[in-house]
């Protein structure tokens, strides 16, 4: 049987996933009456809630003679671990672009990678069926983007598909025919995508993806180079140095049909399979056969930008919502994300309750907590703070990301003037259709926290923002922070309608009547830039003196929603966000007011 291994490569939202629910059904994967979720390949939640992929999966089709392996990658930055490695699993890449919005940085930084790598590409132009496409244009964009890259005469010599996945179709032309359904696709793919390359010698694989499964321990899928592996073989496990990791034997060899992961005799050569049975083997480890001693190449990964503290919950409430509170639980629980997610650090803190986790941006760091938060855990974190570096002659550098912000006309100049004031750098302003603008910056990262919700706010919500990695570059200087202070809570109980209305004037509340506080929490927002001690518990003192029935009833504004996003980057450096199954609640860092009383004067007398 003829194999071919691709992956997709495409920004978020560009159509990927459906892309591959349509090839599955085309190729009779699935039964005519079977039910099968939209975007079956997005299993996990926050990728079915937030409609972007995560974590990478591979699936196959059987196309008359050929069984195609496809690699759905994810298409957002702050992934990007995971899509370096999956490149050198696959022999071609199909890069799909939405034909109204054109190449985006996530295509930019998957393709970019995928150029690198020798990687030939298959440009398919998706959902040519929108009233505002334009599909020519985004295929010039494409082919210019691709040579800005520094792509190959041969690379970027390359076929393009016009379609869409949503209607179920693929032609050489914008216009169908559309009766051949995904048909153009796959033929082409078989025709254009090399056979992959096998090597002469025993058993070699490079692992790619990791998963820990309850029933087979720990899954490792890669592709094999060389040889071939049978369950109940003795294999090693070597590291990017060559040293032994651990020998073992091979419990299960799985293959990927359709959705499906089925058990196999044996793996061949140029087949992605996946090994289960080695409890220490990861990824960028290579598993071989005892007698190979050199370890596959393995594809080094861009640096952690930001980092965050995890700690125990130690407020009032600990321990009322969730079950997982010891700082033991949530420590095991990390060191097993980065195990398989290698754009993740993970290091002790000073304080002994204190782990900080590293990652490539908020993106990843805020999916991880609402992962955690959703499994019972319990716990605080600080404010992202960015990773800095030194460069050759000392100086200090700092993450510079590439923000493309497509806006109104008629909101352009807020975003100009705001980015601006966060030290970034407008590089380019070009219309791009039906009264909007394209305005790319390079800004750094600290100047990027937070801004999301501004922008919104700015434009009245019709601003999209897309950022990625740029470069390391020079230290920008100061960025001005929050101007605001916080109303603190004095007291611990719920929190009393008829108090938050006589508070209404010293700032917006951040909570709703009946809710816990506790003291030392972040209640609302000061209108001024200090801090604020309130009591919200405080109720309307009872007389027998008759009052009009208007008097009673109290009309509060609508509190600020506080979402984990938002949380992270409103906090300043002296504050955390509570996180819980339940609850996302602000509170000071230091409870006792007396305690920040004497940090604020040792702060004081450090500066002076």
């Amino acid at each position: 049987m003829k194999l071919r291994n691709i992956a997709i490569i495409a920004h978020v939202d560009h159509g990927k996933t459906t892309l591959i629910d349509r090839l599955l059904q085309q190729s009779g994967a699935f039964r005519e009456n079977q039910r099968v979720a939209e975007r079956a390949l997005d299993s996990n939640d926050l990728e079915r809630e937030r409609g972007i992929t995560i974590l990478s999966k591979v699936t196959s089709i059987l196309w008359r003679d050929t069984r195609i392996n496809i690699v759905d990658t994810p298409g957002h930055a702050d992934f990007g671990g995971e899509v370096e490695r999956i490149l050198n699993m696959v022999d071609g890449a199909l890069v799909l672009v939405d034909a109204a919005e054109g190449p985006l940085p996530q295509t930019k930084f998957v393709a970019t990678k995928a150029l690198k790598v020798g990687l030939k590409p298959i440009v398919v132009i998706n959902k040519v069926d929108r009233p505002d496409a334009r599909p020519t244009q985004v295929a010039n964009e494409v082919f210019d983007l691709f040579a800005a890259l520094d792509a190959t005469e041969e690379q970027l010599d390359f076929p393009i598909l016009y379609g869409s996945t949503k209607q179920g179709w693929m032609a050489a032309g914008p216009g169908g025919p559309k009766d051949r359904g995904m048909a153009p696709l796959v033929e082409l793919v078989i025709r254009h995508v090399a056979a992959p390359q096998v090597e002469d010698g025993p058993f070699r694989m490079l692992g790619t993806i990791l998963e820990a499964n309850p029933y087979l321990g720990r899954i490792v899928t890669g592709r094999i180079s060389s040889g071939a592996v049978k369950a109940n073989q003795t294999i090693k496990v070597l590291d990017c140095d060559g040293n032994l990791i651990e020998e073992g034997r091979v419990t299960k060899v799985l293959a990927f049909r359709g959705l499906e992961r089925a058990p196999i005799e044996e793996g061949l050569a140029g087949d992605i399979v996946a090994i289960a049975g080695l409890p220490q083997a990861t990824v960028a480890h290579t598993l071989c056969a005892a007698d190979v001693f050199a370890p596959l190449p393995a594809q080094p990964i861009d640096p952690p930008t930001l980092a965050m503290i995890f700690r125990i919950n130690d407020s009032p409430l600990a321990g009322t919502e969730g079950d997982k509170v010891q700082s033991r639980v949530i420590r095991e629980r990390l060191l097993r994300e980065a195990e398989g997610n290698v754009a993740l650090r993970i290091s002790e803190a000073a304080d002994k309750d204190s782990i900080e986790v590293a990652g490539r941006g908020e993106l990843q760091l805020g999916i991880l907590i609402e992962t955690m938060r959703r499994e019972g855990f319990e716990l605080s974190v600080s404010r992202p703070k960015v990773l800095f570096r030194h460069g050759p002659a000392d100086e200090l550098l700092e993450p510079i990301e590439e923000a493309v912000i497509d806006v109104d006309e008629g909101h352009a100049g807020i975003v100009v003037q705001k980015l601006s004031e966060r030290k970034g750098e407008l590089i380019e302003m070009r219309p791009s259709g039906g009264g909007r603008v394209r305005l790319i910056f390079h800004a750094p990262t600290r100047g990027l926290i937070g801004y999301q919700g501004e922008l919104l706010t700015d434009t009245r919500g019709t601003a999209v923002m897309n950022r990625v990695f740029h470069a390391y570059g020079p230290h920008r200087g100061e960025i001005a922070g929050r101007r605001n202070g916080v109303l603190i809570s004095t007291e611990q109980g719920d929190a009393v309608a008829y108090a938050m209305w006589n508070l209404e004037d010293r700032g917006p509340m951040m909570i709703e009547p009946g809710a816990k506080v506790y003291r030392g929490m972040i209640v609302g927002e000061h209108t001024r830039g200090n801090d604020l001690e309130v009591n919200v518990l405080k109720g309307k003192k009872l007389t027998n003196v008759r009052t009009h029935a208007h008097d009673d009833a109290i009309r509060l504004t609508p509190p600020m929603r506080m979402t984990l996003e938002n949380a992270l980057a409103y906090i300043a450096d002296d504050e955390l966000v509570e996180v819980t199954p339940k609850s996302i609640r602000l509170r000071k860092k230091l409870l006792d007011p007396n305690a920040r009383k004497k940090d604020e004067r040792r702060k004081e007398a450090e500066r002076v």
